[in-house]
Order: C-alpha cells, then structure tokens, then sequence
C-alpha cells in the first residue's frame, strides 16, 4: 500500500504548517508564575553576571535541578537579548527535534506509513504544546529523551557505533535536565525492546563502553558545576543541612527523594494519578492510547510474549512498567509524563495504520465518533469560555477562529476513509484550540498578574526598576524579576526607615500592606494592580460577574 492512499503531502503539509502557527503565536505569551518566570529569571541572572556555574533562586543556592535547561535559556539571552520569546527558543527546537526523532522512530519500527502519523500526534498533544509557552525543563528532557531512545534503537537494529554515541548523547542532555528520570525513561525502553527483541547481543560489544564513555563524559559539566557549587562549600545549609554533596544529590538523592517526598510536599497519594493525568495531557489521543496499550497487551498475553515481526514492546510494555514505578513517588506532578509522549505517538501511529491495514472499520467508526464527541465539547467549552469571560476579541482573531472552523468543516464533511479522517480531524481541532488559547485566552488572563503588569507600569510611568525593592519573605514576583531584568532586591520592613530613600518604591501585594500599616510606613503614591494565581483558574475567576471578588491586589508604593 503506497503512503499517498493514506496520508499524502497535501495532508499533512498544510497540519505542520498550522502547528507551526500556533506554536509561534506561543513565543510572545508573556511568562507565567511560578515555575516559568521562575526558571527564566533563573537563567536570566547566569546571562547577566556571567556564572554559568552556580544556579541561585530568588538568591538563594538552587538544588533540585540541573543546569541544562538554564544553560541553554542564558545561551539564548546572550544569542537573542533578554524576552519571553527568547527564553521559549531552546524548548522549541527540542520540540522539533523530538518531532523529527518520532516521525524516525514510527518509521523504523512500522515503516514510512507511520512516520507523519507519529510526528503530528506528538505534536499536536495538548501538554507538548503547553510545554512550549509554560515552559519549563520538560521541553527540553522530553526531545532529547526521544532523540536517545530513537538512537539507541537504530543502534540495536543496525549495530552502528555513530547511533551509539548520539543516543548517549541525547540520554546525557535528558539526565542534564531532569537528572535521573532522563536516564530511566531510556533505559527501560530500551531494555524492554532488547528483552522482546532477544538482541542482548547489543550490550555484549566495546561499543557499549564507548557509549557509556560518551554518556560520562556528556554530563561532566553538570557533574562539575554541581561539585563548585556545593561540595566545594560544605558550609552551604541547603533546606537545614551542611555537608551536601550536589554529585550524590543529582546521581543519587533526587530520585529517591521525589520517591518519598523527602524533602518535597507530597503531592497525590493517588496510584492511579499519571492514568487518569494521561487524558488530558495526552488530548486529543487519550482514547487511542488505552485501546493501543490494550490491543498491544492482549497480544502480548495470547502469544505468550513470544516474538513476533512487526511487533515492539518498547511502546508498550516499556511505557507502562515506567508509569507503575513513577506511580509509587509520593511527589507526583503531570509534566513528569511528557517525556513519554513521544514514545507513545509512536504505538498511537502503529495502531492507527494496524487497524487500517486489516480493515477494523467498525472500530475507526467508533473512535472518529468518540473524537467528534469529545473534540467538539472542547472546542466549543474553550470558545464559549474566551467570549464569554473577557471582552469580544479583535475582529482579526474572530475571523482567523472562522477561517479555521470553516477548514475543520470541510474535513469533517468530506469523503475519506475514517482513518484519515480521524488524524485529520484530531489535529485540526487541537490547532483551532491552542490557537484560540494562545492568542486570546492566555494574553487575557495575564492582564492579573501582577508581576509583568508592574514592569509595564514602571516603563509606563518612567520609573527606574532599580528604585523598586520588595519586602523580604515567601511571596515572591518572578515575572516583575524578569520584565524588569533584574532580581528585585528584598528588604524587611523595619529596615525601610533606616535604608531606602523618599522617592524609592516598595511593590507588594495585598496581605503586606497591613504590615506597612502597623509599621507606619508611609507613601506619597500608590498604584493598584489587579492579581490572581493564573496557573490555579477557576469559575469564580473566569465568570466576569464574580472575578473581582476574587482579585487579589498589589501594589505600587513611592515612599515619603
């Protein structure tokens, strides 16, 4: 069967190009609190005092990463200047790596047929397109992770040291961004294709010491830059101890810790929490990964594991052994899934073209139903919620909404097969939503918060950032931090008699200015800006006629 009865050019050029619409429009989101403006101020201070060594939040010694992520975030500041789009860059083009490393992957394990289903699953997944406006490490691990598994497979089937060396490569920059969940995702992968594909052969070669070599000399610099920060300062008390080591930390202690939530406030007792995570974050593919991951294990189980051409365990059985043992962490949070998605648009991609090649009508007429259903109650929620929350957007955005609805349209209702028309339609309607995300409902909702709206009225008003302090405690504004491109200085409120002068400026929010009350600060002007945690939405928030009840304010004081 040629690909052109499938899946031609004129399919999914015109989805790639649109995808590339909606991620672009993603760059100029401002950032958002906490973890975003967070890692990019982060980032920020290494471009602007040139310490690529040590990483500091808010000033403080900064433990729990490591320093990829940041690395190349400053690399993009010093390359492009200091904004919200330049810090995204880098978790683009991993993005588009990881895009190109799963088209790759489908190919090698069910032929070209596979490939452009496997790299427009991935990319139009609702947390892929996330990761690239909220971005944070994930990005980043989730390309690099799929590049080495898609490496390190072609090394197994083809026994070629350069796929070797690039496999450990792309382990290394994961372990570099998220220590060792970037190596364990491979690894296991990789181990569960050797053990069905009984190509343990592979491992029993100098090649594999090269490769381990590669790995070890790969994260050298993070291992480095660890052991300057912290075992070379022993003094250093990092959450009430002295005596850290950063290289036990990042080889040893992160893992396990996250596991027992030593050291980290447990998230979800829940053992189920990536299962039922997995339908969001993998929309609009959540019903096509439960059946494939079933077809898959049922397989599995009436062969009785025994070997069959075509088939592969690392999508499968690989994916779900890693998503059991995560489950067990007590510190569990949804991005932790990204860097399988990739790994699992390469089953969606395997299955879609199994059923299509044998014929399970009755089964793509039930999932494409499934997939209207469910996509168009997203669609119309998102557009019901961006009209309905915030004033008519600009007549340009209306029109490009019609436009794309029109071209979802005449998917919908032209004659395909239901196969086709089922990635068709899928993507489609995540780019009619992520762009109406991205352009209208993102840029709304960052109007409360208060931090970039500071900076924007410091501009505005022609006040220099370097007269702004903030008062010393656990409220922190990275993104005033980063829009004003510098960390805002920090002091107590009984030492703003005796150091700051009439004329400098105090931003705080809502709950501190009691506390400057009874301290009997006072100030010549105030400006009042409107805040609200955006990462934590609600109903209350999103209806127009309670959203003001549930305001927080801050504050712009000039002091007497």
């Amino acid at each position: 069967m040629s690909m052109n009865t499938f899946l031609s050019k004129r399919d999914y050029i015109p989805l790639y190009i649109l995808l590339a619409v909606v991620y672009l429009s993603g760059l100029w989101i401002p950032l958002m609190e906490n973890d975003s403006a967070q890692h990019a101020t982060m980032a920020m201070r290494m471009f602007l005092e040139n310490d690529f060594l040590n990483i500091y939040k808010g000033g403080q010694d900064y433990l729990d990463k490591p320093h990829m992520h940041f690395w190349l975030a400053a690399l993009s500041f010093k390359l492009f200047g200091i904004s919200q789009w330049s810090y995204r860059i880098p978790a683009l083009l991993f993005t588009l790596l990881g895009a190109y490393s799963t088209n790759r992957l489908a190919k090698e394990f069910y032929g070209y047929k596979a490939s452009h289903i496997a790299s427009l699953v991935f990319l139009s997944a609702q947390a892929i397109i996330l990761s690239n406006h909220d971005v944070r490490t994930d990005a980043v691990l989730t390309g690099a992770t799929i590049f080495g598994v898609w490496q390190l497979v072609l090394y197994v089937n083809h026994n070629k040291l350069i796929n070797a060396v690039l496999g450990a490569i792309g382990v290394a920059i994961a372990f570099s961004c998220k220590g060792q969940l970037g190596v364990f995702v491979p690894a296991i992968c990789i181990l569960s294709y050797l053990a069905y594909n009984k190509k343990w052969k592979a491992i029993w070669s100098w090649k594999t010491i090269i490769t381990i070599l590669t790995f070890v000399l790969a994260i050298a610099p993070v291992l480095y830059a660890y052991y300057v920060q912290f075992d070379l300062h022993p003094e250093k008390i990092i959450q009430g101890q002295s005596n850290i080591s950063g290289i036990r930390f990042i080889l040893w202690d992160q893992s396990f810790n996250r596991l027992t939530a030593s050291g980290f406030t447990e998230t979800s007792p829940d053992y189920f929490f990536f299962f039922h995570t997995l339908l969001w974050a993998f929309l609009p593919w959540s019903v096509m990964v439960y059946l494939a991951l079933f077809s898959r294990i049922k397989l599995f189980i009436v062969s009785k594991f025994k070997f069959q051409s075509g088939i592969e365990a690392l999508t499968s059985i690989g994916v779900l052994a890693i998503m059991i043992v995560i489950s067990f962490s007590k510190f569990k949070l949804p991005h932790y899934l990204n860097s399988l998605l990739p790994i699992l648009s390469v089953l969606v991609a395997g299955y879609v073209i199994s059923l299509y090649e044998n014929n399970k009508l009755k089964t793509l007429k039930t999932v494409l139903n499934i997939q209207y259903f469910t996509l168009s109650l997203g669609c119309g929620f998102v557009l019901f919620i961006i009209f309905w929350s915030f004033p008519i957007p600009h007549f340009a955005f209306i029109l490009c909404d019609l436009l794309l609805l029109i071209g979802l349209g005449y998917i919908i209702f032209s004659k395909t097969n239901s196969a086709k028309k089922m990635i068709l339609i899928s993507v489609y309607f995540m780019i009619v939503i992520n762009f109406c995300l991205n352009t209208q409902f993102y840029p709304k909702i960052l109007q409360y918060q208060a931090g970039n709206n500071a900076a924007l009225l410091l501009e505005k008003e022609h006040i220099n950032p370097k007269d702004v302090y903030r008062i010393e405690g656990d409220k922190n504004s990275w993104s005033l931090d980063f829009y004003t491109k510098q960390t805002t200085p920090k002091i107590t409120i009984n030492k703003i008699p005796k150091y700051l002068k009439k004329g400098q400026w105090l931003f705080v929010y809502e709950d501190q200015m009691k506390e400057l009350k009874e301290n009997k600060i006072q100030w010549s002007k105030e400006f009042m800006i409107d805040h609200y945690r955006i990462t934590r939405l609600n109903l209350k928030f999103l209806n127009p006629n309670t959203r003001n009840a549930n305001l927080e304010k801050a504050f712009l004081l000039q002091l007497k």
